[in-house]
């Protein structure tokens, strides 16, 4: 996804990266999924999150890991419990994507989460933001992830504009990966993430206590 042509000014880039470090140190938020890097449960995760908030994913997530802590365990779930177990998500496939997954994840990987992310995106229900996340997060990867959030922040900050379809954007998944530092990646991805949900809102957002305004270019055109 990467773009050989530089999209960002150097020195707004590491100021922002240098900023965004300072600001996780005491703001990232706690949920479940980030105190593991089992690729199975971060694939459980993202998969739980896709069109929900973090904030209700959590009980559900604990609850499945508690019931199907693992592969053979969810290939043996029975569907109509896993989709009472879901039911409070909402999306009613969600359940069938994700036995789909794990069947194609026992049939073709031999039963362990692919760490390549064309293998990722071959499963059902795993799209790039899915596929990348689980590259970063459980195997390690210089892999960064794209939604409205990351896409509002760098939209904003570096005065870029993306199409209306965010996650389909190539500018800006250029941007992301240009912006992405070249190790811890993973905590890269939250800080952003973080960001957007507690700062950086759509709606509203909190400029006053911004850790990017000095140089936000979106603010700096509202005071000009």
């Amino acid at each position: 996804m990467t773009d050989p042509t530089p999209l960002l000014d150097r020195n707004d880039l590491l100021w922002f990266r240098r900023k965004l470090r300072a600001w996780a140190k005491n703001h990232l938020r706690d949920f479940p999924w980030r105190h593991t890097t089992d690729p199975y449960a971060i694939l459980v995760a993202e998969c739980l999150l896709q069109k929900t908030t973090a904030e209700a994913v959590a009980p559900v997530y604990t609850q499945f890991l508690a019931h199907y802590p693992d592969l053979p365990a969810l290939l043996n779930a029975d569907r109509g419990a896993l989709e009472a177990l879901l039911a409070p998500l909402g999306l009613k496939f969600r359940a069938e994507r994700l036995l789909s997954a794990a069947t194609e994840i026992r049939d073709r990987h031999r039963g362990q989460v692919p760490d390549r992310e064309a293998d990722l995106l071959a499963l059902t229900g795993v799209g790039s933001y899915t596929a990348r996340a689980i590259l970063a997060v459980a195997f390690g990867r210089r892999a960064a992830v794209m939604d409205t959030n990351v896409a509002r922040i760098l939209e904003r900050f570096f005065g870029i504009r993306g199409e209306r379809v965010k996650s389909r954007c190539k500018r800006l998944w250029a941007a992301a990966d240009e912006a992405a530092p070249n190790r811890d990646v993973a905590r890269w991805n939250l800080t952003l993430l973080d960001l957007g949900a507690l700062v950086c809102t759509a709606r509203s957002p909190r400029c006053e206590i911004c850790p990017l305004a000095k140089r936000c270019r979106w603010r700096i055109d509202l005071e000009a």
